[in-house]
């Protein structure tokens, strides 16, 4: 009798045993897709949770943005989009700082917008993210160290293509005028969202097309403003 039914129950557990690996394989694929290395972004504090959810939510609906964006052919401003402009998505006020949340989505969007996309800003996506990642780490120890101010010292920002002329240009412009709105607001005692500023918004204050790429200039003026109101921020 016993004998009858071992096969039986050896074929229950082999169809078992091959349902859970396939259950196990696939809910590790699915935790790998959730949660993204984040190693390479910038880190201006705020609680794990919250740095996680705004990163990951933001470079899901980037990288959403960019295959769209693909599909057509064409390439757009981040700003143009709504989910950069508010960077809201999956936020709660459970995870902390609404505008520390609205930054981290906003650096994840672009990275994953940039991702999906191709040709017109960048030659080559890799070198490309690698110095956008320097560029941050550079940025970082700016922040956590005043000595260490960038200041109007070019050599010490992203070189992404284009003119010499378009660059120091553009970073130029954005940096007189971020560390203009910087000064402004730490007599007010507060820190703004660069997203709030229209001169960054538009990104285009002293541009012209014999300069070259408008898009390509607008990102190079986003790195002064950036770096410039820190400085201003920070009394310099």
């Amino acid at each position: 009798m016993k004998t009858r039914y071992l096969p039986k129950i050896a074929g229950v557990i082999l169809v078992f045993t091959v349902l859970c690996g396939i259950g196990f394989g696939g809910s590790a694929s699915g935790q790998d897709r959730r949660n993204r290395r984040w190693d390479g972004y910038p880190n201006w504090g705020g609680s794990y949770d919250l740095r996680q959810t705004a990163l990951n939510a933001g470079y899901n609906e980037g990288s959403k943005e960019g295959r769209s964006d693909r599909g057509r052919g064409r390439h757009s401003d981040y700003a143009s989009f709504s989910a950069f402009q508010k960077a809201t998505r999956d936020y709660s006020s459970r995870l902390g700082d609404r505008e520390l949340y609205r930054r981290y989505f906003q650096i994840a969007f672009s990275r994953g917008y940039e991702t999906e996309t191709t040709g017109q800003i960048r030659d080559d996506r890799n070198d490309r993210n690698d110095r956008d990642r320097q560029s941050e780490r550079d940025r970082d120890r700016n922040r956590n160290d005043n000595r260490q101010s960038r200041g109007r010292n070019w050599d010490r920002y992203g070189s992404y293509g284009g003119s010499y002329q378009l660059r120091q240009t553009a970073l130029n412009a954005g940096y007189n005028e971020g560390i203009k709105q910087g000064r402004n607001d730490r007599k007010r005692g507060r820190h703004s969202n660069y997203e709030d500023f229209s001169a960054y918004r538009n990104a285009t204050t002293d541009y012209s097309s014999k300069l070259g790429d408008r898009e390509l200039y607008r990102r190079y003026y986003r790195e002064g403003f950036e770096n410039g109101y820190e400085d201003g921020w920070n009394g310099y």
